[in-house]
């Protein structure tokens, strides 16, 4: 199979993922946890955060060592076969959540959360496999692009769900769509195993080659760093995914209708802003497209603290869009050039474990200031520190030194 074909076929995998995302995590079903499960009460933001945070500790946690289990078996199509159909399967049971089902309603979002975030330490790792150094930025802007017009072809689907007010109903169609275009990394994709040990050797494996990766972080100052800085800013930028819906519709009044049209206009830039300048990273690099990325967030966190009137929350959510998909697909890019190839499973779990742990601090931050604030604006400009803090620590990052040798 040509390189083409091997990266058409990995980005179908986003493109069927952010039916999850869109659907479930960003627009509708935050805003139906917000103002049905919860009964639109303030302390639905802390709930919401809670979940959130919860999803993404457990992440965190075992995302190294399912790395590390995927970089020594080589199996890493049946680590993210498993947690793909976790995730669909939990997304379809999000349709029996009805109003007060607080606990059940943020429980069943957990495992859902925990599948869809796992299974992207396998999916980023194929990138080094598909396409040479030189593209790994472009590639992954390819990658965050189609996923984002996959999120664009699901709102059109539930579109009319909307309008029926059936927002239960969109919850399993996100599901099956995004089995439907998973299916061929599964199919078309290799994966050669090297063993096949019963799963406590492999359990074992994982553990002892990430307790020995994190004693050997002196020759990973680089990488190190540039997760360091990752941590931060990735922080702001989860934060936002999380509550931007319920943000416009609890602050700005904006209606289901009003809110599909915000977040396609959101998902229509985060294509050209994955796209364009994922292509300007392989030419300036990635580090100083990353930091140009950094300046959009923060203007961005200063117009929606800013901002009083719907029709100009529209421009934020075209600077959030380029942002959001350049910030995300050029940090993947960068992870692939700093990574020691043998390890490239393990060090995308250590790459999970920064971006998902850093996920667990900042929506707690912001549903807690909201909930004890009563106020959505002083939440969501506290995300501007974690954009800044994230920028500070990049600007020590050194683009071209990579780590070779096997620890």
């Amino acid at each position: 199979m040509n390189e083409r074909k091997k990266i058409f076929i990995w980005t179908l995998f986003d493109f069927g993922n952010t039916s999850f995302s869109i659907v479930v995590v960003t627009f509708l079903y935050a805003v139906y946890f917000k103002k049905v499960v919860a009964g639109g009460e303030a302390i639905g933001d802390f709930y919401w955060s809670l979940g959130t945070s919860i999803a993404m500790l457990v992440t965190a946690i075992i995302s190294p060592i399912l790395g590390a289990i995927a970089d020594y078996s080589a199996g890493k199509k049946r680590f993210l076969l498993f947690f793909t159909l976790l995730c669909v399967v939990a997304t379809s049971g999000l349709y029996f959540i009805d109003a007060g089902n607080i606990f059940w309603g943020l429980v069943v979002f957990i495992i859902a959360n925990i599948g869809f975030e796992a299974g992207l330490v396998f999916y980023d790792s194929f990138l080094p496999e598909i396409t040479s150094p030189k593209n790994f930025g472009r590639v992954s802007g390819y990658g965050f692009g189609m996923g984002y017009v996959g999120s664009l072809v699901t709102l059109a689907i539930v579109f009319p769900f909307i309008q029926m007010e059936m927002i239960k109903e969109t919850f399993p169609v996100a599901a099956l769509f995004f089995l439907i275009f998973s299916l061929p990394i599964f199919i078309f994709l290799k994966d050669n195993r090297k063993q096949k040990e019963p799963i406590k050797i492999y359990v074992k494996i994982g553990f002892n080659r990430v307790i020995n990766t994190i004693t050997h972080l002196p020759k990973y100052k680089n990488l190190a760093l540039f997760l360091l800085a990752y941590f931060f800013y990735i922080e702001g930028v989860n934060t936002v995914i999380f509550f931007s819906g319920n943000y416009a519709s609890t602050t700005l009044g904006f209606t289901d209708t009003e809110l599909l049209i915000f977040f396609i206009t959101v998902q229509t830039t985060a294509i050209v802003g994955s796209i364009l300048l994922g292509i300007l990273a392989d030419s300036i690099g990635q580090k100083r497209t990353i930091i140009i990325t950094l300046f959009m967030w923060l203007v961005t966190i200063v117009l929606a603290y800013l901002v009083v009137e719907k029709n100009t929350f529209y421009i934020v959510g075209l600077i959030a869009g380029a942002a959001m998909g350049a910030s995300q697909s050029t940090s993947r890019s960068l992870m692939s050039h700093l990574t020691p190839l043998d390890k490239k499973t393990e060090f995308f779990g250590f790459y999970s474990f920064f971006g998902k742990s850093s996920a667990i601090v900042g929506p707690l931050v912001f549903g807690l200031i909201s909930y004890y604030s009563g106020n959505q604006r002083l939440a969501i400009i506290s995300i501007a520190f974690f954009f800044l803090v994230g920028m500070i620590i990049l600007s020590f990052v050194k683009e071209n030194e990579s780590v070779i040798e096997e620890v």
